[in-house]
C-alpha cells in the first residue's frame, strides 16, 4: 500500500474516532444535564443577579401582610384521615376573619362529607360527579373568597404558622404564586430523615425561586393568587398548570423555606413508580398544551428554565439509551473513551440491578443513587410510552401512605 494510502486511511479512522467520541461526549453531557448542569448554571446565574436579595428583602418587608386566604382542600373518600386534617388546618394561627376552610369533595362516597359537616368553622363544596382533583378544586375556587387560594391534600400537615409565612411573600405584587418545602414525617409523627431526590429537588426549588422562578410547585401544599386561578384547567395537574398561568400574567412563582408541608412517604415502592409514572403523564400533556411559554423573547430566562427542567430531563432516558450504541460502535472502532464510556455505563447499570434484586442494598450510597436514578428514568419512559399512545391522566386516588 502507498504511503499516502495508508495515511488517508490513518486519518479517516482517526476522524472516525473523533466523531465517535464528540458524540459519546455529547449524549453523556445531554444525559447529564438537567440533573448536574442545569443547577451549576442556576448558581452563576444567582451570583451575576441582585435578584435574590431584593426577593429576601420583599420577604421581610411582608411580616403581618394578612390578606384573605381561602384553604382549599381536595378529598375523595378520606374518611380515615379528613377529621386529622380538619382538626391541623382549625388550629392554624391565622385571622379567622381572614380565613375560610372549604372541603372538595370530588364526589367522596364514604363518610368524608358526613365527618366535615360535623364541623360549623368549615365549608363543604360537594362535586356530585367525580371528574378528577382539578374539577373538584375548580369548583372550591368558585365558591371561595379569599385574594390568595390556598391548595392542600387531606395527607399534608401544615404548621400553625403556614398561612402567616406564605401570606407574607404575596406582599411583593411580581409574586403570583407560592410552593411550599416538602418535609417527609416518619410513623411516629416526626420528621425523618429526607430522600436525596427531596433534598435535591428543595435546593433546585431554591435556585430557581431566587433567580427567576419556580418550574413546578408542590403538588400537596401550593398558593396562587385569585387572578393566576381564574385561568384554571381542568384536564391539566393544577400545580404545573398554576406556575405556567402565574408566568403569563407576568408574576413569578417563589418558594419558601419556612413554608413547609409534612405528609409521610409511600411505603410501597411499587405504588410510588405508578405514582410518578402518572404524574409524569399528566406533566408531559401540560407542556405540550402550553409551547407558546417557550418562547424565549417573551418569557425570556423561564423559557430556558422550562426547557432545561422539563423537557431535558424527560429526554435524559433517550440520550442514556442512544448512548450505549453509540459507545458500542467506538469500541469496535478501537476508542478508548469509548472503553472508559462502556465501563461506567456497565458499572452503574449494574449497580442499579444490584438494587433491584436485593432490596437491603437500596441504602447503600454506592447502589442508592443509581437504582433510584435508573427508577426514576424508567417511569419517565413509560410515561412517555403512556402519553405517545394517546393517554392522558385525568381522573386520581389518594396515595395511601
Amino acid at each position: 500500500m502507498p504511503a499516502w494510502a495508508g495515511a488517508l486511511r490513518n486519518s479517516r479512522e482517526e476522524e472516525d474516532m473523533t466523531i465517535t467520541v464528540f458524540w459519546i461526549g455529547a449524549l453523556a453531557f445531554l444525559s447529564a444535564y438537567s440533573y448536574f448542569i442545569y443547577p451549576l448554571v442556576l448558581l452563576v446565574a444567582l451570583r451575576t443577579s441582585p435578584a435574590a436579595r431584593r426577593r429576601r428583602s420583599s420577604v421581610r418587608d411582608g411580616i403581618g401582610y394578612e390578606p384573605r386566604i381561602s384553604l382549599l382542600i381536595t378529598a375523595h373518600n378520606e374518611e380515615d384521615r379528613i377529621r386529622a386534617k380538619i382538626e391541623n388546618s382549625l388550629a392554624i394561627d391565622y385571622d379567622p376573619d381572614c380565613l375560610e376552610i372549604i372541603i372538595c369533595s370530588d364526589a367522596s362516597t364514604d363518610g368524608t362529607e358526613a365527618i366535615v359537616s360535623s364541623y360549623p368553622g368549615v365549608r363543604l363544596v360537594r362535586v356530585a360527579d367525580r371528574k378528577g382533583k382539578e374539577h373538584a378544586q375548580k369548583h372550591g375556587i368558585l365558591g371561595s373568597s379569599g385574594e390568595i387560594l390556598v391548595f392542600s391534600d387531606v395527607a399534608t400537615l401544615l404548621d400553625p404558622d403556614a398561612l402567616r409565612l406564605l401570606a407574607r411573600n404575596f406582599r411583593d405584587p411580581a409574586v403570583g404564586a407560592l410552593s411550599s418545602t416538602d418535609k417527609i414525617i416518619g410513623e411516629d409523627g416526626n420528621p425523618s430523615g429526607e430522600g436525596l431526590y427531596v433534598r435535591y429537588e428543595m435546593l433546585l426549588r431554591r435556585l430557581e425561586s431566587d433567580v427567576r422562578g419556580l418550574v413546578g410547585l408542590s403538588g400537596s401544599f401550593f398558593a396562587a393568587r385569585r387572578s393566576v386561578c381564574m385561568m384554571w384547567a381542568e384536564d391539566l395537574p393544577s400545580d404545573f398548570n398554576t406556575v405556567l398561568n402565574c408566568v403569563r400574567l407576568g408574576y413569578r412563582a417563589v418558594s419558601d423555606d419556612k413554608v413547609i408541608g409534612y405528609y409521610r412517604d409511600i411505603k410501597s415502592g411499587q405504588s410510588e413508580f405508578h405514582r410518578k409514572v402518572r404524574t409524569l403523564v399528566r406533566g408531559i400533556t401540560a407542556f405540550f398544551a402550553n409551547l407558546e411559554l417557550l418562547n424565549f423573547r417573551r418569557f425570556g430566562f423561564f423559557s430556558f428554565q422550562l426547557l432545561s427542567h422539563k423537557l431535558m430531563r424527560w429526554l435524559a432516558p433517550v440520550f442514556m439509551i442512544l448512548l450505549v450504541p453509540v459507545t458500542l460502535a467506538g469500541m469496535a472502532d478501537g476508542s478508548r473513551a469509548a472503553y472508559v464510556a462502556a465501563v461506567l455505563q456497565a458499572s452503574f447499570y449494574g449497580l442499579a440491578l444490584i438494587g433491584l434484586a436485593f432490596s437491603e442494598t437500596q441504602d447503600n450510597p454506592l447502589v442508592k443513587v443509581p437504582f433510584f436514578f435508573a427508577q426514576v428514568n424508567t417511569a419517565i419512559l413509560a410515561a412517555w410510552f403512556r402519553y405517545l399512545r394517546g393517554e392522558r391522566i385525568t381522573m386520581w386516588a389518594p396515595s395511601k401512605r
